[in-house]
């Protein structure tokens, strides 16, 4: 039977933002996820993440460097009693400087490509699966995958203009987030169903 997979965004997400990092030391998790990160893998949720790395096509750094990045990043979270199963990311950009990865394509979110080969590769359903992000992009790319949506609120994001867009629900942090999904695969009650970012609030 294919299991659930829990759906990682990686900048904004799992990690704080930082434009374009490029040494291991720079991804920091944020805090306080472990103990929610645990609780879904003891549920049979697979963790992966999926991120968009444009920064190999505009030559910021080397495929070598991000996998030492996410080699770091593996073991900060096994420090945490987590354990990361797979991580998908997309080298390309249309307006890259590496000729190679200056296309479009079909694993840039919002495009759900990274989601269906993660499906694929790891024998994932879908539709029983969470995807959370921090920009409407991720919410879009797990929409079309078929998987549930959270969007974590960084307060750049406009109310969306299409379902397609529109996450099932909104959180103020990762963490939120994270509580969220585990409210509703529990059947319990969750505060996060009334949060509305500050931004979406009509006057």
């Amino acid at each position: 039977m294919s299991r659930r997979a829990l759906f990682l965004d990686r900048d904004g997400t799992l990690i704080y933002p930082v434009h374009f990092p490029s040494r291991p030391e720079e991804l920091r998790i944020y805090a306080r996820l472990g103990p929610a990160l645990r609780a879904l893998q003891e549920m049979d949720f697979l963790l992966v993440i999926i991120t968009n790395q444009s920064g190999l096509a505009r030559g910021y750094f080397t495929a070598a460097d991000l996998d030492r990045m996410h080699a770091y990043l593996r073991a900060e979270l096994e420090r945490m009693g987590v354990r990361l199963d797979g991580i998908y990311y997309c080298p390309h950009h249309p307006n890259g400087s590496i000729h190679e990865l200056a296309i479009t394509c079909e694993c840039r979110k919002p495009r759900p490509g990274l989601l269906l080969q993660a499906a694929e590769e790891l024998d994932i359903d879908l539709a029983r699966s969470w995807f959370v992000g921090d920009i409407l992009d991720d919410v879009e790319a797990g929409n079309l995958a078929g998987c549930r949506t959270a969007l974590v609120d960084l307060g750049t994001e406009s109310p969306p203009a299409s379902p397609l867009r529109r996450p099932a629900f909104v959180a103020d942090s990762t963490r939120h987030a994270l509580d969220g999904i585990l409210a509703r695969e529990t059947g319990r009650p969750s505060v996060e169903q009334s949060y509305m970012p500050p931004s979406w609030q009509t006057v």
